[in-house]
């Protein structure tokens, strides 16, 4: 997925660079997980535009499958510049991989 090696592509110099994007979508509302990104390496837009193209893509197979989910909502960690590398941060610390 083009999105993921986006986000693969993360490195930074500063947490200025480092930006969370969500990703998917459960069948309760809200995103599936959230995605560290460097806006060093890629363009804002471009991220926001291929999360939101797969948002709607979980969402039609969520729709499709008639999957359910726990319904808890994830919230957004952030993202801080470590080790030369963009990384999610925060309270719930969920890293896409």
């Amino acid at each position: 997925m083009a999105l993921r090696a986006l986000g693969r592509a993360a490195a930074c110099t500063s947490d200025q660079q480092c930006k969370a994007v969500a990703l998917g979508a459960k069948p309760c509302g809200g995103p599936e997980a959230y995605m560290a990104y460097s806006t060093a390496q890629s363009s804002p837009d471009k991220v926001k535009a291929l999360a939101e193209r797969y948002r709607k893509e979980r969402e039609q197979e969520n729709k499709a499958s008639g999957l359910a989910s726990d319904c808890s909502f994830l919230m957004d960690p952030g993202a801080q510049c470590r080790a030369g590398q963009c990384q999610l941060g925060g309270a719930n610390g969920a890293l896409v991989e």
